[in-house]
């Protein structure tokens, strides 16, 4: 995993392992790509102080006339989005179509700075007003 290590609090019910998630307040199924999510969440609060106030996860948008979620929004102290967060688990590649997919998300979000991340690997993408991606890093394999 790219991120530090969180203690992170994992309870298993029956044979469901679950989350509790610090954002959410609530307990989540623990699945590969939670397990990222998680810990970008806790990175953004541990380690670059964001507060929980200012992330939003998994909150519903509309594109064209569907549901879709976002996985993880922070936001600015304007309370605009500022970096729209697309996580997936260590065994999905993140190819051309997860960028894709997070720009689709974007047209509704408008975030300046796009992350997108397996937990192996971390995209950074800064987006123009123009709607140019401009690579800013990238960690990992």
């Amino acid at each position: 995993m790219l991120f530090p290590e969180f203690e992170i609090v994992v309870n298993t019910e029956g044979d469901v392992r679950k989350v509790w998630d610090i954002s959410r307040k609530k307990w989540i199924i623990y699945t590969p790509e939670e397990e990222v999510r998680q810990h970008l969440l806790h990175y953004f609060v541990r380690e670059k102080g964001v507060p929980l106030s200012m992330i939003a996860v998994e909150k519903e948008i509309k594109l064209y006339k569907r549901k879709k979620r976002f996985d993880v929004v922070v936001f600015d102290k304007s309370g605009n989005p500022l970096i729209l967060c697309e996580c997936k688990a260590p065994e999905i590649e993140i190819t051309q179509m997860t960028v894709y997919q997070i720009g689709e998300y974007n047209l509704i979000l408008k975030a300046p700075y796009l992350l997108i991340t397996n937990g192996k690997s971390l995209f950074f993408y800064q987006v123009s007003e123009n709607g140019v991606y401009t690579p800013l890093s990238f960690m990992g394999e």
